[in-house]
């Protein structure tokens, strides 16, 4: 059977003749727009480190797309957030552990760029973990960046651990976007 424009060995033999040529514009001609975006690992991280907001989809009672951002640290490679334990999303979430997060930036369309994970959550409910990881989060996000908390805030870390979970998302699938590397083309 002969190999179409969309199959894996017609791509491969592009870019082949592309290199073969030997210009640059050619060989980004035989990438797809897809290939040319996407982010490196550390540029995805890089991202992570950035940014400050990951929104959480998850599955709604209602079958409809459940939105809510969250703060987030990554720990090992995967996001982990803390939130209320009676909150919608943990509701969603205990039904269904399916979820999409999904972290941006840019204004401009050719500076958009973000990384969106498809996960399932793991829901921790021991308390010390919490309280860890509430200590973790709210480190991330001191004014200073350093990661030290006063001692008002680390008490009320404690006092909300009780009433809070933490939640761990386990990658399953990943697509990310740089649209600057585009150059200003489209």
């Amino acid at each position: 059977m002969p190999a179409t424009a969309a199959s894996p060995s017609a791509a491969t033999r592009a870019t082949a003749d592309a290199l073969a040529r030997g210009t640059a514009t050619t060989l980004r001609a035989a990438m797809s727009r897809r290939e040319q975006i996407t982010m490196t690992e550390p540029e995805v991280a890089a991202l992570l480190v950035e940014e400050q907001t990951v929104i959480c989809a998850t599955n709604g009672h209602d079958d409809w797309p459940h939105l809510m951002p969250l703060w987030f640290v990554v720990r090992d490679g995967e996001l982990w957030s803390w939130t209320y334990a009676r909150s919608q999303k943990v509701s969603n979430l205990e039904r269904d552990d399916r979820c999409s997060l999904q972290v941006e930036a840019g204004d401009d369309y050719q500076e958009l760029r973000g990384v969106l994970i498809k996960a399932h959550a793991v829901i921790h409910r021991d308390t010390d973990v919490v309280a860890t990881l509430g200590s973790e989060i709210l480190g991330r996000y001191t004014p200073a960046g350093d990661g030290e908390l006063t001692p008002e805030v680390s008490e009320m870390v404690q006092r909300q651990a009780s009433k809070r979970v933490g939640l761990q998302f386990v990658e399953r699938a990943r697509a990310s976007w740089d649209h600057r590397k585009l150059a200003g083309t489209y």
